[in-house]
């Protein structure tokens, strides 16, 4: 069963447009390595001079996650995050039933 990842966290509203371009670089590479879809997405306003991030990654594969980790240390990504990176997990409804 496949498994889509939704992965969200906070980045300074300064660090916006230099977290972009690296994140961007790392999802690409994702999606060439491992022949998944991405996308990456980012709320309209910022809280506290903070917005919030999600990359979304669909029918991943059983080790993906740990992909994901070894592609946010090679991209440094990492650096430009506050606090914790989020992993939620889900599958389609239908193959729950």
């Amino acid at each position: 069963m496949s498994t889509d990842l939704y992965i969200y966290y906070r980045v300074r509203e300064e660090n916006a447009a230099h977290f972009l371009s690296k994140a961007v670089s790392m999802q690409k590479a994702l999606q060439h390595t491992h022949g998944i879809q991405a996308s990456l997405k980012r709320r309209p306003y910022a809280e506290d001079g903070l917005h919030t991030w999600m990359e979304i990654y669909l029918a991943t594969p059983a080790d993906f996650e740990q992909a994901i980790a070894a592609a946010v240390t090679t991209h440094g990504l990492a650096s430009a995050i506050e606090g914790r990176r989020h992993v939620e997990h889900f599958v389609d409804a239908t193959s729950c039933a």
